[in-house]
C-alpha cells in the first residue's frame, strides 16, 4: 500500500476515534443527567422515597400490575374490560417489570431508567442518520445529538414514562435504514419492519408509517412494487392484529381514549386549536430558526432531508388533526411531535452548515481575508450559534423554562405527583381494598392506593367517553378544546355509580352537590378534602375520625 493512502487511513481511523470518544463523552453526561433528572422527580412521603411517573403513564402502571398479578389487562382487577391504554406494548414491558420483585414505590424508576438506556440507543441512530446526510460533519452530528439528548420536552416525556423513548428509537431506526437504502440505492424492509413494532408500542406510529411508505412510492419507482407489498402487508398486520384482539378482549374497534378525546366535539373547533398550538410552538422556539430547515428543504431538494422533512411534517399534521395535547400550556413539543425533533435538530444543523459553505465560500474570495481567519470566524460563529439555538428550543415557555432544563427547578407536575401519592396513601389507611373511589387523576391514586376506581374524566369509563363534550361558547370555542377533560358526568359517577369515596371533582363542582349533599360527608383529611358515602361499610371510620382530628 502506498505510503500516502496508509497515511490517509490512519487519519481516518484517529479521525473516527476521536467521534467515538466525543459520542461516548455526550452519553455519559447524558446519563449524569438524566439519573440527577430521575431523582428530581421521586419524593418522600412518611419517611419513604418514592418514584412516581407522569399520570398517563400511571394509568399504563396500573394496567401493566394488573396484568402481572394474573388480573387480566384492565384499570380495576376483577372489574369491566374498558381499554383506557393507547400505549399497548409499553405497557406490555411495563408489566414485565412488575413480575421483579421490586417494591412498589420503586418500580417507576426501573421505567424511567429504561427510557434513559432508550434514548442512549436512540442518540446513537441521531449521529448516524446525521453523519450519513451531512458527509461525517462533527458540527451537524454532534449538534443534532446534543439538541436531542437536553431537549427539555423530550427528556421529560421520556423520563416521567411515556413511551417517548422507544418510539424516538424506532423511528430513528428507521429513518437510519431508509437513508442507507437511499444512499445505495437499494430497497430495504427494514423500515417497515421497525415502524410495525412502533405501531404495536402506539398506535397512531400510523402516521410515520404511511408518510415513509407514501415518500419510497413517490421517490423511488424502481421498487414501488416492493414497497407496496412490504409496506402495505406490515401495515396491515399491525393494524388487523391490534384491532382482532382489541375486539376479542374490549369489544371495541378503537381505544377507550379514541372516543373520549375525538368523539363528540366538532372537527372544524378542533382543528383551530390545533392549528393554535401548533403555532404557538413554533412561535416560542423561536421562527427564524423553525425556518431554518424549511429554508434548505426547498433550496437543496435532496431526497434524504426531504425525508426527515416529511416525516416531521406528518407529526406536526397529526397533532393539528387531534387538535393537539392537553399539556400544551407548558410549551415545547407535543408528546406527538416529540417522536420527530429529531429530524428537525439534523436538518436545523445541516442547514447551518449550508449556510457557513457558501458564506466561507464567499468571505474566502474577498481581498484581505484568508482561508484560516475565514474558517475560525465562521467556526465561533457556528458555535455562538448553536448555543442560542439550543436554549431558544429550551426556553419552551420562557426563559424560567430554562431553570427546568437545569433542574434548579422540579420537573413537570411533579409536584402534583407528590400530592395525588399523599392522596392515595391516605385513601389506603381509611378504607378497605373493597372500597370504590372516583377520581379525576386516573393514575397515582389509582395505582398506589390500589382500589377499584371510577373515572370521573372517562379515560376508563366506556359510557362517559361516548358521551358529548362540555363546550365553551364565543371565541373561546375555537382554542378551548382540552383533550381527554371535557367529558362528565356526575349524575352517573356519583348519583348512579356511588362510589364509597370521591377522592376528586372536576369543572363545574356545583353540579355534583345534590349528589354529595344527600348521601355522602365531606371530609377534610391530612389536608385533603374528600367526600365519603354515609354508612358504607368499606369506610374504616375509626380512621377516618383519627386523621380528621390530626
Amino acid at each position: 500500500m502506498p505510503k500516502d493512502a496508509r497515511e490517509t487511513g490512519a487519519g481516518e481511523m484517529k479521525s473516527a476515534a476521536r467521534m467515538d470518544k466525543a459520542f461516548l463523552a455526550i452519553c455519559i453526561v447524558f446519563g449524569i443527567y438524566a439519573a440527577l433528572f430521575i431523582y428530581r422527580t421521586s419524593f418522600v412521603i412518611e419517611g419513604r422515597r418514592y418514584f412516581s411517573l407522569f399520570d398517563d403513564a400511571m394509568i399504563s402502571m396500573t394496567y401493566a400490575r394488573n396484568l402481572a398479578q394474573g388480573h387480566g389487562l384492565v384499570w380495576n382487577a376483577g372489574g369491566e374490560r374498558v381499554e383506557g391504554i393507547t400505549n399497548l406494548g409499553w405497557t406490555l414491558y411495563m408489566a414485565l417489570l412488575h413480575l421483579l420483585p421490586v417494591a412498589q414505590s420503586k418500580i417507576s424508576a426501573l421505567v424511567q431508567a429504561s427510557a434513559a438506556a432508550l434514548l442512549v440507543a436512540g442518540l446513537a441512530f441521531t449521529r448516524r442518520i446525521a453523519i450519513a446526510i451531512s458527509g461525517g460533519s462533527a458540527f451537524v452530528w454532534i449538534g443534532s445529538v446534543v439538541a436531542a439528548a437536553f431537549y427539555l420536552p423530550i427528556v421529560n416525556w421520556s423520563l416521567q414514562g411515556m413511551e417517548v423513548a422507544l418510539l424516538i428509537l424506532l423511528v430513528n431506526a428507521a429513518l437510519y435504514k431508509s437513508v442507507r437504502s437511499i444512499s445505495a440505492h437499494a430497497f430495504s424492509p427494514w423500515p417497515y419492519a421497525l415502524l410495525a413494532v412502533a405501531m404495536l408500542v402506539r398506535l397512531d406510529m400510523a402516521m410515520p408509517f404511511a408518510v415513509v411508505l407514501a415518500f419510497f412510492w413517490a421517490t423511488d419507482r424502481g421498487n414501488r412494487s416492493r414497497h407496496l407489498a412490504w409496506g402495505l402487508g406490515l401495515f396491515a398486520a399491525a393494524v388487523v392484529s391490534q384491532t382482532v384482539f382489541r375486539l376479542a378482549y374490549y369489544g371495541d374497534f378503537l381505544p377507550n381514549t379514541y372516543y373520549l378525546k375525538i368523539a363528540g366535539y366538532p372537527f372544524l373547533l378542533r382543528l383551530t386549536r390545533g392549528l393554535y398550538v401548533t403555532f404557538v410552538f413554533i412561535w416560542r422556539l423561536n421562527w427564524v430558526l423553525f425556518a431554518v430547515p424549511i429554508v434548505l428543504l426547498v433550496t437543496r431538494r435532496e431526497r434524504r432531508e426531504v425525508l426527515l422533512g416529511v416525516v416531521l411534517a406528518g407529526q406536526l399534521a397529526y397533532s393539528i388533526y387531534v387538535g393537539g395535547d392537553a399539556w400544551e400550556s407548558w410549551g415545547g413539543s407535543n408528546r406527538y411531535v416529540c417522536i420527530a425533533m429529531p429530524c428537525f435538530f439534523i436538518l436545523f444543523f445541516q442547514g447551518v452548515r449550508a449556510v457557513g459553505q457558501r458564506l466561507r465560500s464567499y468571505l474566502a474570495g474577498r481581498p484581505g481575508i484568508g482561508p484560516a481567519g475565514v474558517d475560525r470566524w465562521l467556526t465561533r460563529a457556528a458555535v455562538a450559534l448553536a448555543a442560542i439555538a439550543l436554549a431558544s428550543f429550551n426556553a419552551i415557555y420562557g426563559p424560567a423554562a430554562l431553570a427546568e432544563m437545569a433542574l434548579a427547578k422540579r420537573p413537570l407536575y411533579v409536584e402534583a405527583n407528590e400530592l395525588m401519592t399523599e392522596r392515595a396513601l391516605v385513601v389506603d389507611k381509611i378504607t378497605d381494598p373493597a372500597a370504590r373511589i372516583a377520581v379525576v387523576w386516573d393514575g397515582a391514586i389509582v395505582y398506589f392506593a390500589q382500589r377499584p376506581a371510577i373515572s370521573i374524566l372517562g379515560k376508563n369509563d366506556r359510557k362517559i367517553a361516548r358521551e358529548k363534550m362540555h363546550r365553551v361558547g364565543g371565541a373561546k370555542a375555537l382554542v378551548a378544546f382540552y383533550p381527554g377533560h371535557l367529558k362528565w358526568d356526575y349524575a352517573y359517577s356519583i348519583g348512579t355509580l356511588k362510589p364509597d369515596v370521591v377522592v376528586q371533582l372536576w369543572e363545574e363542582p356545583e353540579t355534583a352537590t345534590p349528589f354529595l349533599s344527600r348521601d355522602y360527608s365531606q371530609i377534610r383529611l391530612s389536608g385533603f378534602q374528600m367526600n365519603v358515602r354515609k354508612g358504607s361499610p368499606h369506610v374504616r371510620w375509626d380512621r377516618v375520625q383519627s386523621l380528621s382530628t390530626e
